[in-house]
């Protein structure tokens, strides 16, 4: 399917999806049943929890579909933060032909009040007969509403495409269980795993589709990082530019410890979520204050062995303000500082069918001193972007 602009406001009228004959079917009690049907139903509500892509977090991204006597009657999705819920918009699509329906919801439905009542509440004064969840919520907060409609007699599954969803929501999914955000590498090198000449040169090392995919993922994440150095070589906005709809603006951080980065450069334009420096006491007052007058948001933090500001506590930092995922685009200092800590989750590596030689590696830092302790990736997935090829995979942390 392909992705709305960002920011449209697309119609939610149900689309209709007519079974197929040729799908075995399994009698029930009231009559027969597609054994595919959860699937099929639970896969276009995540069609519809996508286009809330970069825009609903700190909360997730959630579809829903009501179906009844085999027909779409109703879909939503949750568009933006402090916005209604996909259920609730699900049920204001469908109107009285949500009474008696089956509630296909990416997450188990909310049972508490927030900024926005309990979907479970309105799936009750729907009339809704059943409810099929992707991922019980582990919010603690939310928790809950599986066990609410049940008590209130209605049939609920759960655990329908659970993978599928779980990805879809990583970065959410990892905040809440790990207290920081989830973290993703990305980076764009050459066969030999550079990432710049030696006289400085980068652009461009990959083409036009790889560097349109890399906005895919900086419009999915909350905030970007990047060292001082990207910021003074290359001056970047740090924008994501979908090639039709209108730019996002996520948060650019910029690590610098000793506030070298002019503020008046691109990449502290108030824009979006605006601006974060992250600098160390090494960074003068005067120097902060400058930054703080430009609307940049300037916080002091504790200086790691190599003088640079510590990596949690920034991310602690990006947590409080929000930030569910992460990327971190470079330079190799910064991306070498990641991967030493530990604190890479996902790894995203844009390879140029070029040979460059000498000049500036991927990923600096320590490193390992044995292939045995090397950071290894899983559920790789690799895709062809004209001349360039994108690896990504999760780090394997054993778990």
């Amino acid at each position: 399917m392909e992705r709305p602009a960002p920011g449209t406001r697309l119609s939610r009228a149900p689309a209709r999806l007519a079974c197929r004959s040729d799908t075995p079917r399994i009698r029930s009690g009231s009559g027969f049943f597609m054994v595919d049907d959860d699937r099929r139903y639970m896969m276009r509500a995540l069609d519809l929890a996508k286009r809330g892509l970069g825009a609903t977090s700190p909360n997730p991204m959630v579809g829903c579909v009501l179906v009844r006597n085999g027909e779409i009657v109703g879909e939503g999705w949750h568009s933006r933060a402090g916005e209604p819920h996909a259920e609730v918009e699900a049920i204001a699509a469908a109107g009285p032909n949500a009474k008696g329906a089956t509630a296909y919801v990416t997450l188990e439905p909310c049972a508490h009040h927030g900024r926005t009542p309990p979907c479970t509440e309105a799936l009750l004064n729907a009339g809704v007969a059943e409810v099929v969840y992707a991922l019980p919520d582990p919010n603690p907060k939310a928790a809950g509403g599986a066990e609410r409609l049940r008590a209130k007699g209605l049939n609920v599954r759960g655990e329908v495409c659970a993978k599928e969803a779980a990805y879809l929501n990583r970065f959410w999914l990892h905040a809440i269980r790990a207290g920081r955000p989830y973290v993703v590498a990305k980076f764009a090198m050459s066969l030999d795993g550079r990432i710049a000449t030696k006289t400085g040169d980068s652009k461009w090392i990959t083409g036009p589709a790889a560097r349109a995919r890399a906005h895919e993922l900086r419009r999915s994440a909350d905030a970007i990082i990047v060292g001082a150095g990207t910021v003074i070589a290359d001056d970047p906005s740090l924008t994501a530019r979908p090639e039709i709809g209108e730019t996002s603006y996520p948060l650019r951080v910029v690590l610098d410890s000793a506030g070298r980065t002019s503020p008046g450069a691109a990449v502290f334009d108030r824009t979006g979520r605006g601006a974060l420096l992250a600098a160390t006491s090494a960074a003068p007052h005067a120097r902060l204050d400058a930054y703080r007058r430009h609307g940049v948001d300037a916080v002091v933090l504790s200086a790691d062995a190599q003088g640079r500001p510590d990596l949690q506590e920034l991310l602690g930092e990006l947590k409080i303000r929000g930030c569910c995922g992460v990327m971190v685009e470079g330079g190799s200092q910064v991306l070498g500082a990641f991967f030493d800590a530990r604190l890479v989750d996902e790894v995203w590596a844009f390879i140029a069918p070029i040979v460059i030689g000498a000049g500036k590696p991927a990923i600096a830092g320590e490193g390992v001193a044995r292939i045995a302790d090397a950071l290894r990736l899983c559920d790789l997935e690799t895709e062809t972007l004209g001349a360039d090829i994108l690896a990504r995979g999760r780090i394997n942390r054993g778990l």
